[in-house]
């Protein structure tokens, strides 16, 4: 009896895999990666597989590598590959026709709704180059910022948006949050870009507290454009259940960026060790071994994630 319903089961899943394959819209088939879910789950389960077992072990008695200049050049990159996808974004409907309310996927073949898949796409793609942020954790021994935060977000947000730009790639209404998030990238590499530049630039990076504000405002905004949705008296966006997992994602992480907002900057229980002995040493009036051990810890260059309580022991927890 259980062999058959564990077949039945199968089945079915089959099934669901092979409407959702035949609803894939045409105009995407060719974009690399594009062609089956199964090279993105390979790639993302090779990224948790190296990040939680791989990369710590290979790097266990190894002296952290210094990635300075690739790190500049990462960041910075980024924040220039961001800035286009923001702009093709806008070009192609939120700037020119789209409403911001609610707007439906475009499935016609003109020059702004392929377009739109191109923008859809770059961002999804975006999300596989952010995998590196991860891997200089590893390759660099900063094994406290590896939270169960970080690695679930860089690893659910490119499996989801394989089944978004499959099935609705041509925008509407589900690429506000895709443009709000390219937007806020720009700011966050930027802010990283100038962070793995040195101590000499510390003093651009007083704003770092905000980084985290500057997220939980892009998920309130994410909710409150999509929540729209609920409120139409009619809105025939194609798939629904798109909106549905949109409002869940804006509620779900800025729940998750509340707490750890509150923990870092209210109650101050996530700050790195060597960040809480130069807050005593500043209390105590040593004001510049404070700002040494925060340049110190700004030089990171991924402060977003940071868990702070976390270390090489417990990576394997996440």
């Amino acid at each position: 009896m259980a062999i058959k319903m564990i077949h039945e089961v199968l089945g079915n899943i089959m099934r669901f895999y092979e409407y959702l394959l035949r609803r894939t819209d045409a105009r995407v088939k060719d974009y690399p990666l594009m062609q089956s879910p199964i090279q993105m789950t390979t790639i993302l389960l090779g990224y948790v597989v190296f990040v939680l077992y791989v990369g710590p072990r290979y790097m266990a008695n190894r002296k952290p590598f210094q990635l300075k200049p690739a790190m500049i050049f990462y960041n910075f990159s980024m924040v220039a590959f961001n800035a286009f996808i923001v702009h093709e974004f806008l070009m192609s409907g939120w700037a020119t026709t789209y409403s911001w309310r609610c707007d439906l996927c475009d499935f016609s073949s003109s020059p702004e709704a392929l377009r739109m898949i191109r923008a859809a796409w770059l961002f999804y793609f975006s999300k596989y180059i952010e995998l590196m942020d991860t891997v200089f954790f590893v390759l660099r021994k900063k094994h406290s910022q590896i939270t169960f935060l970080h690695i679930f977000h860089h690893s659910f947000m490119p499996w989801t948006w394989w089944w978004g730009i499959t099935l609705t790639p041509a925008g509407g209404m589900g690429s506000f949050h895709a443009m709000v998030n390219a937007v806020v990238h720009v700011i966050m590499y930027f802010y990283y870009g100038l962070a793995a530049a040195g101590p000499k630039f510390q003093k651009f990076l007083w704003w770092k507290k905000y980084m985290t504000a500057i997220q939980l405002i892009q998920f309130v905004l994410v909710s409150v454009h999509i929540s729209q949705y609920y409120f139409m008296e009619k809105c025939d966006y194609q798939v629904p259940i798109f909106i549905h997992l949109i409002w869940i994602y804006g509620t779900f992480f800025f729940i998750l960026f509340s707490n750890f907002w509150v923990q870092a900057y209210v109650k101050g229980k996530r700050l790195p060790k060597a960040t809480e002995d130069a807050v005593k040493h500043h209390q105590n009036g040593t004001a510049g071994e404070y700002t040494m051990a925060n340049g110190k810890h700004a030089e990171n260059g991924f402060t977003h994630h940071i868990n702070g309580n976390s270390h090489y022991g417990k990576v394997k927890e996440v």
